[in-house]
């Protein structure tokens, strides 16, 4: 059994792993502001991929538990809120995936709400309204050079999105496929980075598009398990 102090220690070591993730989004920031879009968005995959593992080091320190008087969940959404929205935010406006900055306070303001929702996370362990996975969006759209207006209008669609009462799975608290979700998740994150590290080599495989089959795999699980056919059948006369 471990020490009070050796548990102490690794619920801070906890937090300070999930705050390192603000410190990612920073450097984003300075990379997109040079330019650097290649290297921003390797930061954000790293961001993402701390994000990945952090709720999951959390639980198994009994980081809660141990340090009561320190939110862990707070910090997790501040963290959450810079590198999920504001960083891809300005990323998509300066990468010039978006026509203009207005398009850019849609994401802002869409997912301010859906942050600050008590059921943003629903007691049986689902995102309700989408999840705010704007980092996701902002690599894809500067990847795949989509037209300004068809970016713009995929944005507004999932800023609408925030506020539609679906569910979306949680990755690292399914009950079901968790394994088989986390293993695509690490798969796909290996993917974009090799097709962002090595583009020219890569181009010819098209490997960014091929990993387009993971945010097919999660609206299919998350329309499955979330109920969303249910919904509709009900809806149906």
């Amino acid at each position: 059994m471990l020490r009070p102090v050796t548990r102490v220690l690794l619920a801070w070591g906890v937090h300070f792993i999930t705050a390192s993730g603000a410190v990612l989004g920073v450097l984003a920031l300075l990379a997109v502001v040079e330019g650097d879009f290649a290297r921003a968005a390797l930061l954000v995959l790293a961001a993402l991929a701390i994000d990945c593992v952090d709720g999951t080091l959390a639980r198994a320190s009994r980081a809660a538990e141990v340090l009561p008087g320190f939110d862990g969940g707070r910090l997790d959404d501040l963290v959450d809120y810079l590198n999920y929205v504001i960083v891809p935010a300005v990323f998509m406006v300066a990468s010039g995936a978006l026509p203009g900055w207005g398009f850019a306070a849609l994401p802002v303001l869409a997912s301010a709400y859906g942050f600050s929702q008590r059921e943003a996370k629903t007691d049986d362990h689902f995102f309700l309204g989408f999840p705010s996975y704007w980092n996701v969006v902002a690599i894809y759209l500067w990847q795949l050079e989509l037209s300004p207006a068809l970016s713009a209008a995929l944005v507004t669609g999932l800023a609408v999105a925030v506020f539609v009462p679906l569910k979306y799975v949680y990755p690292s608290r399914m009950r079901g496929l968790r394994r088989t979700t986390n293993a695509g998740a690490a798969l796909w994150l290996l993917a974009v980075s090799a097709a962002i590290l090595w583009p020219r080599s890569l181009e010819p495989i098209r490997l960014m598009e091929i990993s387009l089959l993971y945010p097919a795999y999660y609206i299919a699980i998350s329309l499955w398990l979330g109920g969303w056919h249910r919904k509709v059948a009900r809806r149906q006369p």
